[in-house]
């Protein structure tokens, strides 16, 4: 087994209610992280049936025609879509073994996961706080720190715009060290 193989998996989340900010701060996380020397790979839970293919192109005929998997590949990139047909959703577990090994993944959604993770609060939207309610959620990003509803989450509060700081409490909860220059190939 190669001793990148062997790497711990260290993942965190980015949770929250639509439209609170999520995708936007895992974007920018991502970009923050790779930026400090980190390889990291981001897995998205998706709530209703999307399509990575467009109808029509001969991956997704082969996925109509019955295809359990598709592998598409070329110089640039490759991608495995694997469809369920009746299959039972699969766990977020079973979804992150199949990732190559990095140092970090970053999960936007899952919420109810067993992993840590930053919940990302806008202020303008009528949401719950799910730090009230999950004690895997670590901070909260927000753009609203003196709402109300925020009072009683015994979190730090982090500004959701500031992803460089958002970036720095994450690699600090997950012991990760500080790295400096661009993130090799």
């Amino acid at each position: 087994m190669s001793a990148e193989a062997a790497r711990p998996l260290r993942v965190y989340g980015v949770v929250g209610f639509k439209n609170s900010g999520k995708t936007t701060l895992l974007e920018r996380l991502v970009g923050e992280i790779v930026g400090r020397g980190f390889s990291v790979s981001t897995l998205k839970h998706a709530h209703h049936v999307f399509d990575v293919d467009r109808p029509g192109k001969d991956s997704w005929r082969h996925r109509e025609a019955g295809a359990r998997q598709v592998l598409v590949a070329s110089r640039k990139r490759w991608a495995l879509m694997h469809e369920l047909r009746d299959e039972e959703e699969p766990e977020l577990e079973t979804l992150l073994a199949k990732l190559a090994p990095v140092d970090l993944v970053l999960i936007e959604g899952y919420k109810r996961g067993p992993h840590p993770k930053i919940e990302a609060f806008r202020g303008e939207n009528d949401h719950p706080v799910l730090a009230l309610e999950d004690p895997q959620v670590r901070a909260i990003a927000t753009d609203a720190p003196d709402d109300p509803r925020l009072s009683a989450a015994r979190v730090p509060m982090l500004d959701l715009n500031d992803p460089a700081t958002v970036a720095a409490f994450i690699l600090a909860d997950l012991g990760l060290p500080a790295r400096t220059g661009a993130a090799e190939g």
